[in-house]
């Protein structure tokens, strides 16, 4: 069966994430790895703009999907913070038998059964960052 789909777009962007900034390029080197080990074809990156809880360029790279298998980010961790705008994101890549790959994480959302997991997640990162380190500790011992 052919299709339309010519490779994985990827998303970077230069806010911080996880209270670290880290540089496009080094952003774009694990991306391109994460799609060479994959066999993945790596597409150039679409670049977010700097403000804060801005997403039109990802917003626009949703948009190609009819053309694309999919996107590479960069992390999960730059997806927007709120769960229904997350919800509505996974929907629109998942509708034209797209996919959606985290890099860092190893992650690959590419069906219903994908969301929660990294639901499960950013949900558990987020408890977490609101935790003293001595709190998390206490319940490991």
């Amino acid at each position: 069966m052919q299709t339309n789909h010519k490779g994985y777009r990827g998303y970077v962007f230069s806010r911080l994430l996880d209270g670290h900034r880290v540089p496009q390029h080094i952003q774009n080197l694990v991306i391109r790895d994460y799609a060479q080990r994959r066999k993945l074809h790596y597409l150039l990156s679409a670049t977010e703009y700097t403000m804060p809880d801005c997403y039109l360029m990802l917003e626009q790279v949703l948009d190609e999907l009819v053309s694309l298998e999919g996107v590479i980010l960069y992390s999960m961790f730059m997806l927007p913070d709120v769960a229904a705008q997350r919800e509505a994101l996974y929907r629109r890549v998942l509708a034209p038998g797209c996919s959606l790959h985290a890099a860092v994480e190893g992650f690959v959302l590419e069906s219903e059964v994908d969301i929660e997991r990294w639901e499960n997640v950013l949900a558990t990162a987020a408890i977490c960052r609101t935790l003293e380190y001595r709190e998390i500790e206490r319940w490991l011992t």
